[in-house]
């Protein structure tokens, strides 16, 4: 008796049905509020039902052939929906068919066992189906360059990295030629998304956004932009130094960005290094700029997934690694540290990621690393200062000098403590 009770109180596969009618529900209300699309809340929610129904029968009668002939089914009475003639400059409704094909897909992911991967992609869906103004403006928006520079992304992170062997080669070890280029992919990414970001926005953003943005770009040429704006007009120096400033805060959230993709056991160290001299940096930015204000001058990026760019940072990051490997085993610690101070100058990223692989490979402790990165930083600012100052002027240099030293006297701070820590 207690046996049929517990069996009647089994849900069964009534939840898997009422996430299938969610689904079919949450898409079907966004193609309601469409005037063009014949199918809506109701179409959209019986077509998921019918995925998941499908997708039993063809479990239990073990017959696949069950799924396709749903799938013609709705096929069918998609071209039948529209076979009626519509007014001349009505919208075929393309979206709204593949919407209404991806539902009894979803339905069918649901019966499965994909219920969490079935919401995530209806949740996207609709996503793509609301926003369909802004992203059509998007891409008006996108120049041909712009275009270019994603198909250049596209081209080294799915065509040129997956053919690339991945193992260790070469002097002691230290060349491995997917991982290299694996962090030019990262390094790529992360700027396209700064530089795209920058093309759309364009003269709308202000200071604090196109320092950020910039720095994501890059520090050292949103630096060199901007420092000869404020030499040449006097009256851009107060919104030069934001974006200056801010753009060279941003290569703290850079790193700990690289730290998260590269090497997840460094990570607490590493942004609670950063992060100190970070926040150090935004109140000194805070405190010392407030009232400024200036018209939003976006600058000319050039584009980083660029072919000519990603090899250049490929064999800069390949010297520095082969360079720190080198003198780590020759020198210990202290040669890397020369390496770190050397190639920080002009570029942080080469030296973080190396001294992330050699921590991955166990060579580098913790505290050795995060020294690597900042004595890395430490250099950077002295070069921007040296550059601001030849290219914009020393009146230029003093309004961000104080964040710029601060943050990184923050980070230096913060790591002394950590070494004090780990020595006790």
């Amino acid at each position: 008796m207690f046996s049929q009770l517990a069996d009647l109180l089994q849900p069964g596969p009534l939840p898997v049905f009422a996430t299938s009618l969610a689904i079919g529900l949450l898409i079907g209300l966004e193609r309601e509020r469409s005037p063009a699309a014949k199918a809506g809340l109701r179409t959209f929610a019986l077509t998921a039902l019918l995925g998941t129904v499908c997708g039993m029968l063809a479990n239990t009668f073990d017959s696949p052939w069950l799924i396709a002939a749903g799938l013609l089914a709705v096929a069918a009475s998609i071209i039948s929906a529209y076979q009626a003639p519509g007014e001349p400059n009505q919208d075929p409704g393309t979206t709204t068919h593949i919407a209404l094909l991806l539902c009894y897909g979803l339905g069918i992911l649901c019966w499965i066992g994909e219920r969490n991967l079935a919401v995530v992609l209806a949740i996207t869906t609709t996503i793509l189906l609301y926003f369909k103004t802004e992203l059509s403006g998007i891409a008006h928006n996108l120049t041909p360059r712009d275009v270019r520079s994603m198909l250049q992304f596209a081209v080294l992170s799915l065509v040129i990295l997956p053919v690339l062997p991945n193992q260790d080669m070469g002097p002691y070890n230290a060349f491995n030629p997917y991982q290299t280029w694996l962090m030019v992919v990262l390094i790529s990414g992360v700027s396209l998304a700064g530089y795209v970001a920058l093309r759309l926005l364009g003269e709308q953003i202000g200071a604090s956004l196109l320092g950020l943005l910039g720095g994501l770009v890059s520090s050292t040429v949103t630096t060199l932009i901007y420092a000869r704006q404020a030499k040449e007009n006097r009256d851009l120096i107060h919104f030069a130094a934001v974006v200056v400033a801010l753009a060279h805060l941003m290569i703290f959230v850079r790193l700990t960005l690289l730290g998260a993709a590269t090497a997840h056991t460094l990570l607490v160290p590493l942004a609670t290094t950063l992060g100190i001299g970070l926040v150090v940096g935004l109140l000194m930015i805070a405190l010392g700029f407030r009232g400024h204000h200036a018209p939003s001058v976006a600058p000319n990026m050039a584009n980083p997934a660029e072919l000519k760019t990603a090899i250049s940072f490929a064999l800069l990051y390949s010297v520095v690694l082969l360079t720190s490997a080198w003198l780590q085993d020759i020198a210990g610690s202290r040669g890397l540290y020369v390496v770190a101070l050397a190639s920080g100058l002009t570029d942080v990223d080469a030296i973080t990621l190396s001294s992330m692989r050699l921590y991955s490979q166990a060579r580098l402790s913790t505290t050795e690393t995060l020294t690597c990165i900042v004595l890395a930083i430490t250099a950077n600012t002295v070069f921007k200062l040296a550059l601001t100052t030849s290219l914009g002027g020393w009146a230029f240099t003093k309004r961000i000098m104080l964040p710029m030293l601060g943050a990184t006297f923050g980070s230096i701070g913060a790591l002394a403590g950590l070494v004090l820590k780990t020595a006790t």
